[in-house]
């Protein structure tokens, strides 16, 4: 009987303890996308990561990143990105249920993770967790991604999801890659160089916007394509 009631007890002493963790977690992660609805991040996990290995491969550090406002993005690089990489952007509360679901479908023939990420999925793993693919991860994703949606409009999605992609070695952000590739600003970029710029998202490693390979630059062409079809948006 003694022994009934201790193991009750650390049973309700667990249950006590999850319960606190996750009302912790629920209001820290509540408080930290309130935060940076009016407080623009200043690094991520990604950059950092990326920033050892670069020294781990005998590099020096670099993390370029230039923080621009919505406005001071060129029309047309925002068109790129919803062309590129959520055509729904503007429509869904977070998710694109048929694009998750062509990803289950695919993820159950290959030993791969596919994501099927729309934008705003995008900008909560890029902002808020550490970089990797697993199935937890993608839980704390679909968690951030609701926050996101809930507290931010579309266009500070797209601002942040812009200022913080990574898009290059070392480069992050639309203003850092225009720099480096175009010598221009974000504001000032045109429609086949933004098209161009997100046409290396799914690969900014391997893949150049100035010296495209033969897939990076039908991908341009899809992109722009799309882009005419979409027409203009309305954020």
């Amino acid at each position: 009987m003694k022994r009934r009631v201790k193991t009750g007890g650390i049973w309700k002493l667990i249950w006590r303890i999850v319960k606190l963790a996750l009302i912790l977690f629920i209001s820290l992660s509540v408080f930290w996308v309130l935060l940076y609805r009016f407080i623009n991040p200043p690094v991520t996990w990604l950059m950092i990561t990326r920033g050892f290995e670069r020294k781990a491969d005998g590099k020096p550090w670099k993390i370029d990143k230039r923080w621009v406002d919505f406005d001071s993005i060129a029309t047309s690089m925002k068109s790129a990105a919803v062309a590129a990489e959520d055509q729904k952007f503007l429509e869904h509360y977070g998710f694109d249920f048929k694009a998750m679901e062509r990803a289950i479908d695919k993820n159950a023939h290959s030993h791969k993770l596919i994501g099927g990420s729309t934008i705003s999925q995008q900008t909560a793993k890029n902002v808020f967790l550490w970089p990797g693919r697993s199935y937890v991860r993608k839980a704390f994703e679909a968690w951030f991604t609701m926050l996101i949606e809930l507290f931010w409009s579309k266009k500070r999605i797209m601002e942040v999801y812009l200022n913080e992609i990574e898009m290059g070695d070392g480069i992050y952000g639309i203003e850092a890659a225009a720099q480096n590739y175009y010598h221009k600003h974000a504001a000032n970029l045109t429609k086949r160089e933004s098209a161009a710029i997100a046409s290396i998202f799914p690969d900014p490693l391997k893949w150049s916007p100035t010296n495209p390979s033969d897939r990076v630059a039908h991908h341009q062409y899809l992109i722009l394509k799309n882009m005419r079809r979409l027409g203009p948006l309305d954020f």
